[in-house]
């Protein structure tokens, strides 16, 4: 008899003490891989998966999304505003197609004020005088404000 309550006691004792190491073990919460309640991290490190780059945007896209600035800005008529758009998407083209070569920094440089240049002298053929110096003016504006911009912050901080 003492030896069947000493082998009662010991299988008690051994369920009770299951049930806690299952409990401490994750028991229906993820079963001990992770996934419960507890801690989230994992001990093996995991390969970050690098961020999607912005897809680039067309020549025909980025003109689009500035020509309301323009023909509101120059005041250009629907005609002037095709021949303005046409100019800008071919070199837009251009400068994309450029900054793909990615050629020496000279080179670069070369044929990008090429470009600059043929696009002023298409624009200048295709525009009336006053449009095409007020043209010339919002490009030069854009970049004398976002410089503006700059040195503000910089002095406020």
């Amino acid at each position: 008899m003492k030896i069947f309550l000493n082998s009662l006691i010991a299988i008690l004792a051994l369920i009770v003490s299951s049930v806690e190491v299952n409990a401490q073990y994750g028991n229906g919460y993820g079963n001990g891989s992770g996934n419960g309640y507890g801690r989230q991290r994992n001990s093996i490190p995991q390969a970050q998966t690098p961020q999607e780059e912005p897809k680039a945007l067309t020549a025909e896209e980025i003109v689009d999304n500035e020509m309301p600035n323009i023909t509101e800005s120059v005041g250009l008529n629907p005609f002037e505003e095709a021949i303005v758009r046409s100019i800008l998407t071919k070199s837009v083209q251009k400068r994309i197609e450029l900054q793909i070569l990615k050629l020496a920094p000279e080179k670069t440089r070369e044929a990008m004020e090429k470009i600059v240049k043929e696009q002023e002298e298409e624009l200048r053929a295709g525009l009336p005088e006053d449009k095409y110096e007020a043209f010339e003016k919002l490009q030069k504006d854009r970049f004398k404000t976002k410089k503006k911009k700059k040195k503000k912050k910089k002095n406020k901080d």
